[in-house]
């Protein structure tokens, strides 16, 4: 295997597997107040691994139309710091229990989703195309985040 798939593979099982195991449904957050169109619990962890998995394979797709170090380079600090943004969530929400918190890193991630639409445009349109369900999954949840904050504020003062 040569290593842009081993980093494709690597970058979607981090961020699959680590978001996961951040990601606690217990009794606060069952006891939170939730829209009636929010997704079923369950809906999540296919979504995001057809999520990671396309945009795994839009990185091998951009690397193959890279043309010089320079360009392959900010091809995976693009994927790093979409890492890092993604990572971010998921113990903001769930582990220190504030939506609002969560919602404030929302606008970085979604960015970070955007800049691959746009920048692996250059290398694969394929591959820009491939992060369009990771852009309007981060759409659909940041509303879903700003919703859970506004039925459920305030956080972090005690009852």
């Amino acid at each position: 295997m040569d290593f842009p798939i081993i980093f494709a593979i690597g970058w979607a099982v981090v961020l699959g597997l680590g978001g996961g195991l951040l990601t606690k449904i217990g009794s606060w957050y069952r006891e939170l107040k939730k829209p009636a169109w929010q997704p079923p619990d369950w809906l999540f962890g296919p979504a995001w691994t057809i999520i990671l998995g396309l945009s795994g394979w839009a990185f091998v797709l951009a690397w193959r139309g890279t043309d010089s170090e320079a360009e392959r380079t900010l091809l995976i600090a693009l994927y790093l710091v979409n890492g890092l943004f993604h990572f971010l969530w998921s113990p903001l929400f769930f582990t220190l229990k504030r939506p609002d918190w969560a919602l404030v890193e929302v606008p970085f991630l979604w960015l970070s989703v955007l800049a691959l639409t746009v920048f692996l445009r250059d290398w694969s349109v394929a591959a820009s195309w491939m992060i369009v369900p990771y852009l309007a999954w981060v759409s659909f949840a940041a509303i879903l985040n700003w919703t859970i904050v506004r039925l459920n504020r305030p956080f972090g003062r005690s009852a």
